[in-house]
Order: C-alpha cells, then structure tokens, then sequence
C-alpha cells in the first residue's frame, strides 16, 4: 500500500471520528507528519481542538475491533466536549514518571 492511499485512509478515519462534532465548527488546523489536528470553534463547547496521532490511526485501521474502537471514540469525544479543551488520541497518562525517578515495586512476600 502506497503512503499517499495510507494517508487518505487515515485522514478519512480521523474524519469519521471527528464527525460526531457540528460540521461547521471543526476544520483542519494542521496535517503535518505525525498528527492531525483539528480546530473546534462551537458555542457552549469548551473542547477547542482534537489531535490525533497519525500512527494509532493507522493501526485502528488494521484492528480486528476497529468499528468498536471507532465507536468508542466518538462517544469519548462528544463526551469530553464540553469539558475538556483538548481531546487527544491516544490519551497521554495523568501520571508522568520522571526519568529516572525510582519507582515503587510490590511483590507477593510469602
């Protein structure tokens, strides 16, 4: 499969998830190598842009579970729209650990 037919399957799915959104308030903002982005401009919406990650995309592609996976996506977004100012795929964690950081390990003591 050639980039340029990746690359428009990619754009179509991000599409599809963002559509769940009023068509008049999302536009692509940028597309550049590594994500897709798209400004949100809707009265009583907080969210203000939706970045995708072009390599989770690709990989939603090919998921045996993609249409759920998609599915899920698209509730996530209408359902973090007035809340969040920013929905990003994939979700970055709520906890970072620095490098370096020692981290707690737990083991059955018996």
């Amino acid at each position: 499969m050639s980039t340029a037919i990746k690359s428009m399957d990619e754009t179509k799915l991000a599409e599809e998830i963002v559509s769940v959104l009023e068509a008049d308030a999302v536009r692509v903002c940028s597309d550049d190598r590594d994500s897709i982005r798209y400004a949100v401009r809707a009265a009583g919406l907080k969210l203000r842009s939706v970045v995708l990650n072009r390599s989770s995309l690709r990989r939603l592609l090919t998921d045996r579970n993609g249409a759920i996976k998609i599915e899920y996506l698209q509730r996530d977004l209408i359902r973090s729209a007035p809340v969040r100012s920013e929905f990003t795929y994939p979700r970055h964690s709520a906890v970072v650990v620095p490098h370096g950081a020692p981290q707690l390990v737990l083991s059955a003591a018996r």
